[in-house]
């Protein structure tokens, strides 16, 4: 693709102007600044237009006059992607924030939700009737790019990823056709939908299968850091054997402010995120070994509302906030990779921390040919990740992380979840989708055989 000029640019928004009704954001526009703002502040891209659309109409129109004008494209849903690939320089954005709809079938248990959405939106929509599906752990976070990438958070272990929980979806293709991809029409793209990214178009309708998930017994559990070792040991043998209806994911943080008690400000901790759907007057016996290997410094466990569970987080974490990030699919916490965690204890910032997400259970379920997503043996999804609001420590954070990353990479299956990793490289991206690769390309080839969609983690067509 030539590169983009302003002229370009220019000439997009011309074209765009006879049949869009969102809005068209320019530099010049006084709304540009705050539009090409996302999540991870340590991002700072200026898209030569940014065309906030409104409906499939303004989707198709967008990447129609992109096309045409040779400007690259990005596709933005809630903003959330590390690297900051919602966004380019110089090219067009399509936007899709405002596109929020939400429709439940209670009846049959599903959801049609617009790419625009978070799954705050989703949950609010779906909790109203006891039920929810498969998404991560802040419900700030974007429906669309949390999905392509394959999705997994506390529902995992029980109901899969948030792919296998996806029925089908509306696609707008590099071409200007809006086309629907379910197991029964456009298979292969639909195949390919499921982990592969925003490589094969941009999606303007997700359906979910939901489940019936009200109230969840869950909460932290904190050890003292000292108890990293034996804590870790105890959770490599414990989760595998733990009931599907059971997740808890590692953590290791410098515990923050409120709402946490005073005394324990600052102090560095490992501990679990329970999140439990069985029945509650079962929880203590589940809980109960974690107390036992080692005494909790906190806990704060109890039931609540799953929404209230999902948006745990979203304070601790605002939009601002300088982020890096980097993570691998773990296989086996070997007693090596373990001694490694003791790295934490240079961490920059209080905000900086790793997260162990477990990815086994019903994950496991599916055959890795099923989806894009191709690491289906696996036991965790770990992430690393730097974070502070001050821009003056952004070589501290990334610094940190990378050098965390790097000694236990090594003991890592090798591949990563794509939504965990910043700009890496081909080679990364290869090792992600392993034996899926070359399928992937065939299906790029097939439906966006210019590589038109290339400002993610890409799959380039197959020549």
């Amino acid at each position: 693709m030539a590169t983009t000029t302003r002229d370009d640019a220019e000439a997009a928004i011309e074209r765009l102007q006879a049949d869009f009704r969102g809005d068209l954001i320019h530099p010049d526009d006084p709304a540009y600044d705050e539009a090409r703002t996302i999540y991870n502040a340590m991002i700072d891209k200026r898209p030569g237009v940014i065309a906030r659309c409104t409906d499939v109409a303004d989707v198709i129109a967008a990447v129609t006059a992109a096309r045409e004008h040779d400007l690259e494209i990005a596709i933005r849903s809630g903003g959330h992607n590390g690297p900051g690939l919602a966004l380019v320089d110089d090219g067009l954005v399509v936007d899709l924030s405002d596109m929020t709809g939400v429709h439940v079938d209670p009846d049959a248990k599903t959801v049609h939700v617009e790419p625009g959405c978070t799954w705050g939106d989703v949950d609010h929509a779906t909790h109203a009737f006891g039920l929810a599906t498969v998404s991560g752990v802040i419900s700030t976070t974007g429906v669309g790019g949390l999905t392509l990438g394959g999705g997994h958070g506390y529902l995992s272990r029980k109901y899969g990823l948030t792919i296998d929980n996806l029925v089908s979806a509306d696609v707008v293709l590099a071409d200007g056709r809006l086309v629907h991809a379910s197991e029964d029409e456009n298979e292969d793209l639909f195949w390919a939908l499921r982990g592969g990214g925003g490589n094969f178009g941009v999606v303007t309708s997700f359906e979910f299968q939901l489940h019936p998930v009200e109230t969840v017994v869950a909460g932290p559990l904190f050890w003292p850091i000292d108890d990293l070792e034996d804590t870790m040991r105890w959770y490599r043998e414990w989760l595998p054997e733990a009931p599907d209806d059971v997740s808890a994911f590692y953590l290791i943080h410098e515990v923050p402010g409120d709402p946490f008690p005073e005394e324990i400000h600052g102090e560095q901790v490992c501990g679990l995120m329970w999140c439990y759907l069985g029945p509650e007057d079962q929880a203590e016996e589940v809980i109960q070994p974690a107390r036992d290997v080692a005494e909790p410094l906190f806990e704060h466990v109890e039931p609540m509302p799953y929404p209230a569970l999902q948006s745990m987080f979203d304070d601790l974490y605002p939009e601002g906030d300088q982020w890096y990030w980097k993570g691998d699919f773990v296989d086996d916490l070997t007693d090596d990779a373990i001694a490694e965690h003791e790295r934490f204890a240079d961490v920059p910032t209080p905000q900086s921390g790793m997260h162990l997400y477990p990815i086994d259970g019903a994950v496991h379920d599916v055959d890795a040919d099923e989806t894009a997503w191709s690491h289906r043996d696996v036991t965790w999804s770990m992430v690393i990740f730097g974070v502070d609001r001050d821009p003056e420590n952004r070589d501290l954070i990334v610094d940190w992380t990378r050098d965390y990353w790097d000694a236990l990479h090594p003991h890592s299956a090798g591949a990563a979840y794509v939504n965990f990793m910043m700009e890496e490289g081909d080679e990364r991206v290869r090792a992600t989708y392993g034996d899926n690769y070359e399928r992937l390309q065939e299906i790029k080839a097939r439906y966006d055989p210019d590589n038109v969609f290339h400002v993610n983690q890409n799959v380039e067509p197959a020549p």
